[in-house]
């Protein structure tokens, strides 16, 4: 067993971390004051391969392997997590489905653009009525002649307000459940009907938008359609089993980030003549970030593993996001509590890093859904 990475995944990890330091963590901030969408940002990682770390270099990825994709997206989500939302969106839940479903002309016309990083690409599967019930689908695309009807409502859906692509979750009849669900790609800028709705007001990643996407009457060429009708929920839930690979990521380098700035705060400040870091209390809350992270990055490389290899890794994904967004919760809190009043204040990242942190138990599937998922795993409940 050897957990050192190879040579091109040290470089990969090292040219990400010079990239976050002097180009990403000092906008943090100003991106989170303003809600701006890092464009410049994106189209960097474009370049550096970091939209499509594991797409065929074919459909203008950087051909790696997913270890690589967990390690880049670990950085750049320390140095700001609304940054890392948007690259694990682009990698896996757009990313994912196109490169593994979708025919060859799918992918040169869908993928290569997404992975080169030149546009953003989204996946719209929530609605009102259909979150953590993933097979509870109103969004409905009718085929008539070679074009698709849709009509429906889609919400929370990031990058929904600035990609260019959507891979679209739908249902053929809302009465067939699950094996009425299929997957479209859609072009939101060229497509007739659609329209983006409300954009969330969020408490955290506030440089990722999250959009309400509208369909009404919408129309879809057939060829667009991933796979065939009635495999878009085996569809589905394979890549969010990729995209909580990429979610558990951003959650831990927000923990890194967190576990970094409490670090260096502890340092400097003093109470009763000498640095905070000498009393017992902040060493133990140190070292169980420390821990804590360290454990949940484990969990990550081996899912990524398991999927690089062909192997069953939903069990595996769904542990690496539970416990990265739960431990990293665990250290947002903790870090707001060694920073003290200034941990309250906007002046300091600490309070950024534990708005960031919650939605990480959240999206791609909330805590109590990967809880189920490890369950139904264990027991082999089918």
């Amino acid at each position: 067993m050897n957990f050192g990475p190879t040579e091109e995944q040290q470089m990969v990890k090292d040219m990400v971390k010079r990239f976050v330091d002097e180009e990403i963590k000092p906008k943090a901030e100003e991106l989170d004051r303003t809600h701006r969408h890092p464009q410049e940002i994106c189209r960097k990682l474009g370049e550096m391969g970091l939209m499509g770390v594991a797409v065929p270099t074919e459909y203008d990825g950087a051909g790696m392997d997913n270890v690589t994709y967990v390690m880049a997206l670990i950085e750049i989500s320390r140095g700001c997590a609304s940054c890392g939302v948007i690259t694990s969106v682009n990698n896996s839940l757009y990313g994912y489905p196109v490169k593994t479903f979708g025919t060859e002309e799918q992918k040169k016309n869908f993928l290569a653009p997404v992975a080169g990083g030149h546009v953003e690409g989204c996946y719209a599967l929530t609605e009102s009525g259909a979150g953590s019930d993933a097979a509870a689908l109103r969004c409905r695309a009718e085929l008539k002649g070679d074009t698709y009807i849709v009509n429906g409502v889609k919400k929370f859906i990031t990058s929904g307000n600035v990609a260019q692509y959507c891979v679209l979750a739908a249902t053929e009849d809302p009465a067939k459940g699950y094996k009425g669900i299929l997957n479209l790609i859609v072009d939101l800028k060229n497509t007739p009907g659609f329209s983006i709705g409300t954009i969330e007001e969020k408490m955290g990643i506030l440089a990722s938008g999250t959009a309400e996407l509208v369909f009404e009457d919408a129309e879809v060429p057939a060829a667009n359609l991933l796979g065939k009708p009635g495999e878009g929920f085996k569809q589905m839930m394979m890549g969010l089993d990729a995209g909580r690979i990429g979610i558990g990521a951003q959650a831990c380098g927000i923990g890194k980030a967190v576990l970094e700035d409490s670090l260096a705060y502890a340092q400097e400040r003093e109470q009763f003549g000498k640095p905070i870091t000498s009393f017992q209390a902040i060493q133990w809350k140190l070292a169980d970030m420390a821990t804590e992270i360290d454990a949940a990055e484990m969990l990550l490389l081996k899912a990524a593993w398991l999927e690089d290899n062909g192997l069953d890794f939903e069990k595996e994904a769904a542990m690496a996001k539970m416990y990265a967004s739960d431990v990293t919760m665990r250290a947002a809190v903790e870090g707001v509590q060694i920073f003290g009043g200034y941990g309250y204040c906007k002046d300091y990242p600490a309070e950024r890093h534990m708005r960031d942190a919650k939605i990480c138990q959240i999206y791609e599937g909330t805590n109590e859904v990967q809880r189920m998922v490890i369950a139904r795993k264990l027991l082999k409940m089918r």
